[in-house]
């Protein structure tokens, strides 16, 4: 049998691997500059220790080769790759094991091989961390160990001034560039987490609370009132018809429909209570200090504002609430228990004839008896 090809989730696929590899290729980028930047200032170093130990001029071109070359070499390679990160890591392990046979034709002379060891360790860390930091220095030891044998084991560790010279602008400044990249890093992982929890906590259509943050609120708005006492109201409320605006206008016409019912209860609410999309066309209002008075005034507010709306894709729709309320008070289990309260008394309100507001247990106010204030008095 042959199944039908999914174009979507073919383009899905492919959108997700062009999004893996540009932030694949970032990352390459990102080490191409500490590379240039290391190997441009590690050259002198090792360039120091050579001139005092005269080496020949084949050693002197493949030193200037890594030291202003391979970067940009080693940057092309990982680019081209089909897994840029996993390439650029065999860059690096090349960077240790290169580093290594630097040391060992230095003669192990102190302070440059110290200095050299010392950085690029500190790259690998920043890079994948402590493990593939012990992982690429074994390839720098053996590499090292390797060269110097071939060359007979010299040693001469004592480094001379102009040695110690030539060492300091890599040591001074090659650290300050890593804990700038790290910072940077560490800013966009902050950022990251940010948007992560406001995502988090949003109704993508209509950007008021989703579910889960407006039950928090009601549970914060719940244990607030009960360990201090004072008002809360939570509110229940649900589009009258909502079903029937889908069938006859269709979803987009829905969904403006409910961006246009969070925009008024964000535009008609304090600062301090919480508008929240509990399911479908059903909305949470958490409303702290607040008494089933105050919360009534707050209908007849939202009421009068959706009374005005127009729809661009409903034209000639009048959109009308129901809602339930609830009082908070201290018999009262958890905050499903404050729900049922006002899921209840929004059931009666949609019996009476909906577009109404009905309170557990006391007071029935019709959303258009009083007259509607402003909005803009009410933040």
């Amino acid at each position: 049998m042959t199944l039908p090809f999914d174009d979507t989730s073919a383009a899905k696929s492919a959108s997700l691997a062009d999004a893996t590899r540009a932030r694949e290729l970032r990352y390459v980028a990102r080490i191409h500059r500490m590379r240039t930047l290391g190997l441009g200032l590690g050259f002198f170093c090792v360039a120091s220790v050579f001139r005092v130990n005269g080496e020949p001029w084949l050693v002197w071109t493949l030193l200037v080769a890594h030291g202003f070359v391979w970067a940009h070499v080693a940057r092309r390679i990982a680019s081209r790759s089909a897994h840029p990160a996993a390439c650029e890591r065999h860059n690096l392990t090349l960077d240790s094991a290169l580093g290594g046979v630097w040391i060992a034709f230095m003669h192990f002379n102190l302070l440059p091989s110290v200095l050299l060891a010392t950085m690029l360790a500190v790259d690998k860390i920043g890079v994948a961390g402590i493990r593939f930091a012990l992982r690429t220095t074994a390839y720098l030891v053996a590499s090292c160990a390797i060269t110097s044998a071939l060359l007979g084991f010299p040693v001469a560790l004592d480094s001379p001034m102009s040695v110690v010279v030539a060492c300091l602008p890599f040591l001074v400044a090659y650290p300050l560039a890593v804990s700038a990249v790290l910072h940077g890093l560490g800013q966009k992982v902050a950022q990251q987490n940010r948007w992560l929890a406001q995502v988090s906590a949003t109704d993508e259509l209509t950007g008021l609370a989703n579910r889960r943050q407006g039950l928090f609120a009601a549970e914060q708005a719940l244990a607030f009132q009960k360990r201090h006492g004072g008002a809360a109201v939570l509110l229940v409320l649900d589009i009258d018809h909502f079903k029937q605006v889908n069938d006859r206008y269709g979803h987009p016409a829905g969904d403006e429909v409910l961006r246009h019912v969070a925009h008024t209860l964000r535009a008609c609410t304090r600062v301090t209570d919480t508008p929240a999309r509990y399911a479908g066309d059903e909305f949470l209002l958490v409303l702290p200090a607040t008494t089933l008075e105050g919360a009534a005034e707050i209908a007849k507010r939202i009421g009068g504002e959706l009374a005005e709306a127009m729809f661009e894709r409903a034209p000639g729709l009048q959109c009308t609430l129901s809602l339930g309320a609830a009082e908070a008070h201290v018999e009262m289990v958890d905050v499903e228990d404050w729900i049922q309260q006002a899921d209840a008394a929004l059931y009666r309100a949609k019996e009476a004839g909906r577009d109404r507001l009905v309170a557990a247990p006391r007071i029935e106010v019709p959303m258009r008896e009083a007259a509607v204030a402003d909005c803009a008095a009410a933040s």
